[in-house]
C-alpha cells in the first residue's frame, strides 16, 4: 500500500455556507476550485536574481488545466509570465551560464505532439522558445550539464506497438495483442507493462542529437551531473539479479558518453531515493536511504554520503555512514552548499515540512533548522549565496514562491492573494487524543468559521491515503469546504503515518485495519468529550488506503451516519494480481496460498459487511490500477444485496487519482450531498429543494 500514501485526498466541496461572513469575507464555494492558481517547481537563476517556477490554471468551461512558465526577480520587483501557450510547459531549468532557460513542452501539429514532451529553449537575450529536441516518445526530468552544452533526460524504449503496420506478422492498424512476461506487470497510468524500460540519454545543444547512454531490462531514473560533467549518477535496479522483484534502488553512475559502462557505487538494503546530489568537488555523493523490501510501504529516509570514485577493491557501499543517525524523522530534497561545508534538506516533522541542514563534515552534528511554524515547505531550490526559494503554504496560506533568507521566510508571488482576500477560511489547530490502548495520537481539527464553543457539530474524519503520509498545515481545499458548509473536520495521523518515526510508520505492518481503526475511534471519543463533536452525526471519509480505513472503520464500529469510501478495497486477497502492489504482498503479507490466515483477517470489511449499518458511498477511477474499482465494486455489492443504503460513481477513463476539473467538480458535490443528507438533512432538503 505505499503508494496508497499518494492517492489523491478528499476534497469536499458546496455552493451554501452555514456561516456568516466576517469582515466582508465569505466561505468557500464550489466555483473557488477552478479558481486556486496552482504555483509549483521553483527555480533559482545562477545569479540568484531570478525565480522560474510553473503557474496552472483551470479552464472550467473548457474542461481541462493548463501549466505555463513564470518567473519573478528575487528582491519581487518585476514578475514575467514566460509563456501563455495552451500546452503545458513544465520543468522549467536554468542553463549553469544562465543564458537560457530549458523547459518540456509538447506543442506543434497533432503528428508533433503524439512524440511526447520536448527540450525548448528561451534565450535570455530575448526572442521566442525554440524547440531543440525532437525524440520520439518524449523527454522526461532534464538536467543541464555543469558547461551548459548538453541536458540529460530520461528516455522511453521505443514501443513496436505504436506502429503496428511495421510489425511483422501485423502488417494492419489493428493494435497487437499485449503480451505479458513481467512478475510486476501493471502500474496505474502506465498501463500493462512490457519488456520496455526507461534510460538515461544526453541531449547536445550544438548538432541537436540525443544519444540513450544506459541500457538493458530495468529502469534508469534521476539522473544528476558530476561537477565535471564527466559523468552522470543515477538510480536504478540493474544491480539486482530480478530487479522486477524489488524496489530496491542503489546508486550508479557512467560516464556521460555512447560507451560508458555503469558502475554500481551502493549496494544496501535498504532502496536509494531522491536525486543523488553531488558535493562541489565531486568527490562525494549524497542520496536518500530508505528501508528494505520488507518494509518499503513504511520507509523513513535518511541521508546517506558515500564516495564517488571508490576504490576497485572497496566494491560498492552496503553500509554508508547516516547522517543524523538519532533523527527519528524522514528527511528530502537534498542539496549541498555551494562550499560544500552544509548539506540542507526537507525535514518533516508532526504536521509540518521545514528546511534545515546538517555539516557536511559531520554526520554526527547537530541539526539547524532554518525555518519554523506551523506550516508546510517543500521544493527547496538553493542559491549560491546560501539561501533558497521554496513554496509554503498553511492552513489559511494558499501556496507560493518564497524566498528563505538565513530563518527569514518572504513571499515572492501572490497568485491566490486576491481569492485569498475574498474568503473567511476557518481555524485549524493541534488536536490530540488517547486510543483505547493508551497511545497519544496526534493530528488536526478544523473548525468552521464562527465556530461557537459549546455547540455540538456535525464532525467528519476525513482520513488521509498512504497510510505512510501525514495531515499537515497547509491549506487543505476539502477540509476548509466542509468547515464552510458547517462541519467540523478531523484529520488523524493514525499509526502508518508520516511524521513521527520509523516506529509508528511500522506499527501496522501486515496487520492492516487494526490500530489506524482504534486511532480514529480514539479521536472521535476525544472530539465528542470535548463538547464539540454530535455523538448522532458524525461521518467519515478518505480516498485510497483513507478509503480502505473507511471501510476497516465501518465494518467496526456503528456510530458513523455516513461513510465516503474513494478508490478503496476491502477483500484484500482479491487485490492480488489485480493491483500493482505484488512486491509488497509476498515481502510484507506473504502468498495468500500460504498466508490464507493473515490475509482473510486484513479483508475483514468483506467478510463482515452484514454488521456495516453505515450508509456508504463508493467512488473510483474507471483505470485505476492502484486501486482498482473492482475493491469499490465489491464493497457496494456487498452493503447492496444486504439492504444498506449505498451508491456507486465509477468516473470514465480516470485513473488513481482524477484529474479531469468536471470530475472533480462533480465528485465535490456528490461528497457534499451524501454527509449532508444523513448528517445535515434540513440542509440537504433546503439545497434539494432549491
Amino acid at each position: 500500500m505505499t503508494k496508497y500514501l499518494l492517492g489523491l485526498t478528499l476534497v469536499l466541496a458546496g455552493s451554501a455556507s452555514l456561516t456568516p461572513a466576517a469582515q466582508g469575507r465569505r466561505a468557500l464555494v464550489l466555483d473557488d476550485h477552478s479558481r486556486i492558481v496552482g504555483v509549483g517547481d521553483p527555480q533559482r537563476s545562477p545569479d540568484g536574481v531570478w525565480v522560474a517556477y510553473t503557474v496552472t490554471t483551470i479552464d472550467a468551461e473548457k474542461d481541462k488545466r493548463n501549466t505555463d512558465v513564470w518567473m519573478i526577480k528575487w528582491d519581487g520587483s518585476e514578475q514575467l509570465q514566460l509563456t501563455s501557450s495552451p500546452d503545458h510547459e513544465s520543468s522549467p531549468r536554468w542553463s549553469p551560464d544562465n543564458k537560457y532557460l530549458a523547459f518540456v513542452a509538447s506543442r506543434g501539429t497533432e503528428d508533433e505532439k503524439k512524440k511526447g514532451g520536448q527540450i525548448w529553449l528561451l534565450s535570455r537575450a530575448g526572442g521566442e522558445a525554440l524547440r531543440v529536441s525532437d525524440v520520439k516518445g518524449g523527454i522526461a526530468d532534464i538536467q543541464w550539464s555543469p558547461d551548459s552544452t548538453r541536458i540529460a533526460f530520461v528516455a522511453d524504449d521505443q514501443d513496436p506497438a505504436d506502429e503496428p503496420e511495421k510489425m511483422d506478422g501485423w502488417k494492419r492498424k489493428t493494435a497487437p495483442p499485449i503480451v505479458i512476461d513481467r512478475y510486476h506487470f501493471k502500474e496505474d497510468r502506465t498501463g500493462y507493462l512490457k519488456d520496455l524500460y526507461r534510460h538515461i540519454a544526453v541531449f547536445d545543444l550544438a548538432s541537436k542529437t540525443a544519444t540513450v547512454i544506459t541500457k538493458g531490462n530495468t529502469d534508469d531514473a534521476s539522473p544528476s551531473w558530476s561537477p565535471d560533467g564527466k559523468q552522470i549518477a543515477f538510480l536504478s535496479k540493474r544491480g539486482n539479479a530480478n530487479p522486477d522483484r524489488t524496489s530496491n534502488e542503489d546508486v550508479w553512475v557512467v560516464d556521460a558518453t555512447p560507451f560508458g559502462t555503469p558502475k554500481q557505487l551502493t549496494s544496501t538494503p535498504e532502496g536509494e531515493g531522491g536525486r543523488p546530489a553531488w558535493n562541489p568537488d565531486g568527490s562525494r555523493i549524497a542520496v536518500l536511504a530508505g528501508d528494505n523490501d520488507q518494509n518499503t510501504a513504511y520507509g523513513m529516509n535518511k541521508l546517506v554520503v558515500v564516495p564517488s570514485n571508490p576504490p576497485a577493491s572497496a566494491g560498492p557501499a552496503t553500509k554508508p555512514p547516516v547522517y543524523m543517525p538519532s533523527l527519528d524523522r524522514a528527511v528530502s530534497n537534498i542539496a549541498w552548499s555551494a562550499d560544500g561545508q552544509h548539506i540542507s534538506f526537507l525535514l518533516q516533522d508532526d504536521r509540518t515540512n521545514h528546511v534545515a541542514t546538517v555539516p557536511a563534515e559531520n554526520p554526527n552534528g547537530a541539526v539547524q533548522r532554518k525555518s519554523t511554524g506551523r506550516r508546510v515547505i517543500s521544493a527547496l531550490s538553493p542559491g549560491q549565496d546560501g539561501n533558497f526559494a521554496v513554496l509554503s503554504t498553511a492552513p489559511t496560506q494558499f501556496t507560493e514562491v518564497y524566498a528563505l533568507e538565513g530563518s527569514n521566510l518572504r513571499q515572492l508571488t501572490k497568485h491566490n492573494d486576491a481569492l485569498a482576500g475574498e474568503l473567511q477560511l476557518a481555524t485549524t489547530e493541534d488536536f490530540q487524543s488517547k486510543s483505547k490502548d493508551g497511545t497519544d495520537v496526534h493530528g488536526l481539527i478544523v473548525k468552521p468559521a464562527g465556530f461557537k464553543a459549546g455547540t455540538k457539530y456535525p464532525t467528519l474524519l476525513i482520513v488521509h491515503g498512504g497510510p505512510n503520509g501525514q495531515d499537515q498545515h497547509a491549506f487543505n481545499f476539502d477540509r476548509e469546504f466542509l468547515a464552510a458548509n458547517g462541519y467540523v473536520v478531523l484529520a488523524i495521523n493514525y499509526r502508518g503515518s508520516a511524521g513521527r518515526g520509523n516506529a509508528w510508520q511500522k506499527a501496522i505492518h501486515g496487520d492492516w485495519g487494526n490500530l489506524e481503526v482504534a486511532d480514529l475511534l480514539g479521536a472521535a471519543d476525544e472530539a465528542v468529550k470535548q463538547g464539540i463533536a454530535d455523538p448522532n452525526r458524525l461521518g467519515i471519509g478518505g480516498w485510497s488506503y483513507g478509503g480502505i480505513s473507511t471501510n476497516y472503520t465501518i465494518a467496526t464500529d456503528t456510530r458513523f451516519k455516513a461513510a465516503i469510501s474513494g478508490a478503496g478495497s476491502a477483500m484484500q486477497f482479491t487485490m492480488y494480481g489485480l493491483d500493482q502492489y505484488i512486491i509488497q504482498y509476498d515481502q510484507e503479507m506473504g502468498q495468500p496460498w500460504k498466508a490464507k490466515d493473515k490475509w482473510l483477517k486484513v479483508s475483514y470489511p468483506f467478510f463482515n459487511a452484514d454488521k456495516i449499518k453505515t450508509p456508504t458511498l463508493f467512488m473510483g477511477g474507471e483505470k485505476d490500477f492502484n486501486v482498482p474499482i473492482a475493491g469499490g465494486e465489491q464493497m457496494y455489492q456487498a452493503l447492496k444485496s444486504l439492504g444498506v443504503d449505498t451508491q456507486l460513481v465509477i468516473y470514465p477513463g480516470q485513473f488513481h487519482g482524477l484529474t479531469m476539473p468536471s470530475y472533480e467538480r462533480d465528485r465535490l458535490q456528490r461528497y457534499l450531498n451524501w454527509f449532508n443528507k444523513y448528517l445535515q438533512p434540513a440542509v440537504a432538503s433546503t439545497s434539494q429543494a432549491k
